[in-house]
């Protein structure tokens, strides 16, 4: 996470329980379906009416609409220039994605996030406004290579390109052992945050606690040392 993507989500309103999804896609229809289990308002928009009722039918959002968004009148008259936050899901169609985003920027909404299909994409997409740029297939791609290669490791949060949060099965060589034992701070540099208990995870565990092959712990430092454990 860089420093802009961090003033971004500092400035997004916690009471904020409204926002619009342009572009119904898989993109599109993952942010809705997950914005709408947390209990959030959405609005959903399409070109294509087909997906519009989709979206309807599968209860995805609390309000759907079939509308052009590179026309200013028609996202006006849907209210959407009144939301706090706006994310513009259009990934595959360049010059409408980029036209969407310059309208709502354009007419005041504050927090416009935007998908990219390429790196030109994005930088023009930053160029015409968008507060935040996001890249799901590189993203999902970096992601699949991770566990292709450190299988072990079952999730991951980049603190920057340097440093990591990470949870991973724990190693043969550490099973048996307990975490005073271990001495992860002296031999690998790293920090133990939270090691699971029966599918569920003890915070800052007791040194005293040995650990289980199979089980999982969490651990925070840079991604060389994190790279040096026995995984």
């Amino acid at each position: 996470m860089n420093l802009s993507s961090l003033n971004f989500f500092r400035s997004l309103r916690k009471d904020n329980k409204q926002f619009a999804v342009i572009g119904l896609g898989r993109f599109g229809r993952a942010v809705c379906t997950t914005l709408h289990r947390l209990g959030y308002d959405v609005l959903g928009t399409d070109i294509d009416e087909k997906l519009v009722a989709q979206a309807l039918t599968d209860q995805i959002v609390a309000h759907a609409l079939q509308l052009d968004s590179t026309e200013p009148g028609s996202l006006r008259e849907a209210g959407i220039y009144e939301l706090d936050t706006v994310i513009v899901a259009i990934g595959n169609y360049i010059q409408e994605s980029i036209i969407t985003t310059l309208n709502v920027k354009e007419a005041g909404v504050p927090h416009v996030v935007a998908k990219a299909s390429t790196e030109i994409h994005g930088k023009l997409l930053q160029r015409v406004g968008a507060d935040h740029v996001v890249f799901p297939e590189y993203e999902a791609g970096c992601a699949l290579a991770r566990s292709l290669t450190k299988p072990a490791i079952l999730d991951r949060f980049d603190l920057d390109p340097d440093n990591s949060i990470v949870e991973l099965i724990v190693p043969d060589e550490f099973h048996g052992r307990t975490i005073a034992e271990l001495q992860l701070r002296s031999r690998y540099g790293l920090n133990l945050l939270a090691v699971s208990q029966e599918d569920k995870f003890e915070i800052n565990p007791d040194p005293r606690k040995r650990l289980e092959r199979g089980s999982a712990m969490v651990v925070i430092g840079c991604n060389k040392d994190i790279n040096r454990l026995p995984i």
